[in-house]
């Protein structure tokens, strides 16, 4: 009777360890099943280092915060490699997603994406003009689905910097494409800027990269200096531009430090990657908090500082102590 009491009480005994482990089995086969995919939708312009940098400090920073692909995020990224029919299709693709949150790079991009979808949330960057580009009724109040992050470093201050690098320059010259809204934009700032330091200014534009090459000669025929804007064009081209200033003896001062590796002295310059983390701490109020984009205010770069091309610097005779005296 002791030995079949004995043999009751342990087989009750596996019994519920059994029952345990099953229990526990089904714990974790819910949780798994019901981790939630984040859907986030990318649109970039075109590849550029700057588009690029911000799209991956984008990523990185949902990384951060504990969204990661694979797992629990899925990120549909689309570049429209520079052509408006492709903006086109790939935001409609991306309103029928219905993401958590679109990001478009550049402004043709938040432009065609707002256009084809007003109520996912829709993050921008690497936008110089948001209210001028029509994406935003103000940086303080977007209203809308739409909101981000615009890359516009004082252009004031870059004009000013070419004027302490090379105080002898009477005509500056601009270059960009009248098409972008942001270049129209700053190039606006730079003639109000140059007019103030008792300057001059001469433009050229240009509508695509084949266009550059005979624009900016022209220019060296006129300006002493060139100063260019957060341009795509003019960026794609600037190694051409970077060549023609080194023959004509030209100094270009840039506003983006991707175009200053290529072809410029110096400039007051944005890190694009942080940019990009920026955009994404936003992103993370949106899909965790729930904020409404309506009323996220616009935010500018948080981390500006001098770049210098030492190579250019040394053929334009730009010392170390010039470069320290620059405020």
């Amino acid at each position: 009777m002791k030995w079949s009491q004995k043999i009751v009480r342990s087989l009750a005994m596996i019994g519920l360890a059994g029952l345990a482990v099953g229990l526990s089995g089904c714990r974790k086969q819910s949780s798994a099943s019901d981790q939630k995919i984040v859907r986030v939708g990318i649109l970039q312009l075109m590849d550029h280092e700057s588009l690029d940098a911000a799209r991956k400090g984008f990523i990185s920073e949902l990384a951060k915060e504990g969204y990661h692909q694979g797992k629990n995020l899925k990120i549909d990224y689309l570049n429209a490699q520079g052509d408006q029919s492709n903006l086109r299709t790939m935001s409609e693709r991306l309103q029928r997603d219905r993401n958590a949150v679109n990001l478009a790079i550049a402004t043709p991009a938040a432009q065609a994406l707002k256009q084809a979808d007003a109520k996912t949330p829709l993050l921008f960057t690497a936008i110089t003009d948001p209210v001028g580009a029509g994406l935003v009724k103000s940086l303080k109040t977007p209203g809308g689905n739409v909101t981000g992050t615009s890359d516009l470093v004082s252009v004031a201050q870059q004009v000013d910097l070419l004027h302490q690098l090379f105080p002898k320059a009477k005509r500056i010259g601009l270059l960009y494409n009248a098409a972008e809204p942001n270049s129209v934009y700053q190039i606006k700032i730079a003639k109000k800027a140059i007019k103030k330091l008792g300057l001059k200014s001469v433009s050229r534009t240009v509508a695509t990269t084949n266009d550059v090459e005979q624009a900016m000669r022209s220019l060296c025929q006129e300006a002493d200096a060139v100063y260019i804007p957060s341009d795509n064009v003019a960026a794609s081209a600037m190694a051409t531009i970077g060549k023609i200033s080194k023959e004509k003896k030209v100094p270009v001062v840039p506003a983006v430090e991707a175009m200053l590796k290529l072809g410029g002295v110096a400039t007051k310059a944005l890190d694009y990657h942080k940019l990009g983390q920026q955009t994404a701490k936003m992103a993370v109020k949106i899909i965790k908090d729930k904020q409404n984009p309506a009323k996220m205010e616009v935010q500018r770069p948080t981390d500006v500082s001098l770049q210098v091309n030492e190579e250019f610097a040394k053929v334009f005779n730009i010392s170390q102590q010039t470069i320290a005296k620059v405020k």
